[in-house]
């Protein structure tokens, strides 16, 4: 199900249903069960791999109505989460990552400058 635009929900219970999987229940009363092991899985980022250890992933809270690890470690938007994914697909089925790689800033050469 799609969060209608502009309504505003939150996170009102979480609980585990599976492995990676977890039960949310929203203010407005609708339920979504989340799959987060394919997310967890193509993930290049050590910090969100961290969470395929179990333990770690069931370590999870709730915060002003979002669900989050960690001091936000791993959080996701609430609409995805309403509408049961995690991860978008791109061409051929690969998973998109967002922010998974290590930006780079400016130049790696050095700059003297002359006095």
């Amino acid at each position: 199900m799609k969060l209608a635009a502009g309504v505003a929900v939150d996170i009102i219970a979480a609980e585990p249903a599976g492995r990676y999987c977890l039960k949310l229940t929203f203010s407005d009363g609708h339920v979504s069960t989340v799959d987060f092991g394919p997310f967890l899985r193509a993930s290049l980022n050590p910090e969100t791999r961290q969470f395929l250890d179990e333990r770690r992933f069931r370590k999870f809270s709730l915060a002003h109505g979002n669900l989050t690890w960690g001091d936000y470690e791993m959080c996701f938007p609430i609409e995805d989460l309403y509408e049961g994914t995690v991860s978008r697909s791109g061409a051929a089925g690969q998973v998109l990552a967002v922010a998974e790689e290590k930006a780079e800033y400016g130049s790696k050469k050095r700059i003297r400058k002359s006095v």
